[in-house]
Protein backbone atom coordinates (compact mmCIF):
# COMPACT_ATOMS: atom_id res chain seq x y z
CA UNK A 1 0.00 0.00 0.00
CA UNK A 2 1.33 3.33 -0.83
CA UNK A 3 1.20 6.38 1.41
CA UNK A 4 -0.89 8.99 -0.06
CA UNK A 5 1.20 12.35 1.53
CA UNK A 6 4.12 13.48 3.54
CA UNK A 7 1.83 13.44 6.35
CA UNK A 8 0.91 9.84 5.93
CA UNK A 9 4.10 8.34 5.09
CA UNK A 10 5.06 9.82 9.05
CA UNK A 11 2.08 8.40 10.45
CA UNK A 12 3.35 4.97 9.33
CA UNK A 13 7.04 5.85 9.99
CA UNK A 14 5.68 6.39 13.78
CA UNK A 15 3.63 3.20 13.84
CA UNK A 16 6.53 1.47 12.75
CA UNK A 17 8.22 2.94 15.72
CA UNK A 18 5.16 1.81 17.97
CA UNK A 19 5.35 -1.55 16.29
CA UNK A 20 9.01 -1.59 17.67
CA UNK A 21 8.67 -0.61 21.07
CA UNK A 22 5.33 -2.49 22.02
CA UNK A 23 6.15 -6.19 20.44
CA UNK A 24 10.00 -6.19 20.85
CA UNK A 25 11.49 -6.87 24.54
CA UNK A 26 14.91 -5.94 23.03
CA UNK A 27 14.23 -2.53 22.01
CA UNK A 28 12.79 -1.69 25.04
CA UNK A 29 15.80 -3.18 26.95
CA UNK A 30 17.49 -0.58 24.40
CA UNK A 31 15.73 2.31 25.24
CA UNK A 32 16.16 2.09 28.90
CA UNK A 33 19.60 1.75 29.00
CA UNK A 34 19.74 4.61 26.68
CA UNK A 35 17.63 6.52 29.15
CA UNK A 36 19.81 5.71 31.81
CA UNK A 37 23.01 7.28 29.62
CA UNK A 38 20.72 10.38 28.89
CA UNK A 39 20.17 10.88 31.96
CA UNK A 40 23.87 10.06 33.43
CA UNK A 41 24.47 12.26 30.75
CA UNK A 42 22.69 15.15 32.19
CA UNK A 43 24.23 14.86 35.58
CA UNK A 44 27.79 14.64 34.31
CA UNK A 45 26.58 18.46 32.05
CA UNK A 46 28.38 16.68 29.08
CA UNK A 47 29.85 18.73 26.18
CA UNK A 48 27.74 19.22 22.80
CA UNK A 49 30.19 17.12 20.94
CA UNK A 50 29.90 14.20 23.45
CA UNK A 51 26.14 14.15 23.25
CA UNK A 52 26.34 13.89 19.47
CA UNK A 53 28.52 10.72 20.00
CA UNK A 54 25.77 9.55 22.60
CA UNK A 55 23.34 10.84 20.11
CA UNK A 56 24.97 8.83 17.33
CA UNK A 57 25.55 5.48 19.24
CA UNK A 58 22.16 4.82 21.05
CA UNK A 59 20.54 5.41 17.53
CA UNK A 60 22.97 3.20 16.13
CA UNK A 61 21.72 0.48 18.34
CA UNK A 62 18.51 1.43 18.18
CA UNK A 63 17.99 1.13 14.32
CA UNK A 64 19.88 -2.20 14.62
CA UNK A 65 17.52 -3.83 16.70
CA UNK A 66 14.34 -2.32 13.87
CA UNK A 67 16.66 -3.88 11.12
CA UNK A 68 17.01 -6.79 13.05
CA UNK A 69 12.97 -6.79 13.56
CA UNK A 70 12.81 -6.46 10.00
CA UNK A 71 14.68 -9.38 9.16
CA UNK A 72 12.98 -11.65 11.28
CA UNK A 73 9.59 -10.70 10.01
CA UNK A 74 10.59 -11.12 6.45
CA UNK A 75 12.13 -14.32 7.01
CA UNK A 76 9.03 -15.81 9.13
CA UNK A 77 6.94 -14.74 6.13
CA UNK A 78 8.75 -16.21 3.46
CA UNK A 79 9.97 -19.15 5.42
CA UNK A 80 7.02 -20.09 7.45
CA UNK A 81 9.07 -23.52 7.82
CA UNK A 82 12.11 -24.35 9.31
CA UNK A 83 15.09 -23.71 6.91
CA UNK A 84 18.76 -23.34 7.61
CA UNK A 85 19.00 -20.28 5.66
CA UNK A 86 16.48 -18.58 7.58
CA UNK A 87 18.15 -19.22 11.00
CA UNK A 88 21.51 -17.98 9.20
CA UNK A 89 19.25 -14.62 8.33
CA UNK A 90 18.37 -14.30 11.91
CA UNK A 91 21.34 -15.66 13.56
CA UNK A 92 23.51 -12.93 11.63
CA UNK A 93 20.77 -9.96 12.04
CA UNK A 94 20.56 -10.45 15.79
CA UNK A 95 24.28 -10.75 15.92
CA UNK A 96 24.96 -7.55 13.89
CA UNK A 97 22.44 -5.82 17.19
CA UNK A 98 24.57 -7.65 19.95
CA UNK A 99 27.91 -6.00 18.18
CA UNK A 100 26.36 -2.72 17.88
CA UNK A 101 25.58 -2.86 21.46
CA UNK A 102 29.11 -4.04 22.64
CA UNK A 103 30.54 -1.45 20.71
CA UNK A 104 28.25 1.41 22.26
CA UNK A 105 29.03 -0.17 25.55
CA UNK A 106 33.00 0.81 24.62
CA UNK A 107 31.90 4.60 23.14
CA UNK A 108 29.68 5.16 26.13
CA UNK A 109 32.88 4.03 28.57
CA UNK A 110 35.18 6.37 26.41
CA UNK A 111 32.61 9.07 26.20
CA UNK A 112 30.98 8.75 29.79
CA UNK A 113 33.98 7.07 31.66
CA UNK A 114 36.10 10.65 32.04
CA UNK A 115 33.80 12.69 33.30
CA UNK A 116 32.41 10.34 35.26
CA UNK A 117 35.55 9.68 36.94
CA UNK A 118 36.09 13.40 37.69
CA UNK A 119 32.71 13.91 39.09
CA UNK A 120 33.22 11.00 41.34
CA UNK A 121 36.51 11.06 42.36
CA UNK A 122 35.86 14.78 43.83
CA UNK A 123 37.89 16.47 40.60
CA UNK A 124 35.12 18.57 39.07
Amino acid sequence: MRSRNLLESFRCAFAGLGYAVRTQRNMRIHLTIAAVVVALGVWLNLSTARWAILALTIGFVLVGEMLNTVAEALVDLVSPDYHPLARVAKDVTAGAVLLSAIVSVAVGLLVLGPPLWARLSGGR
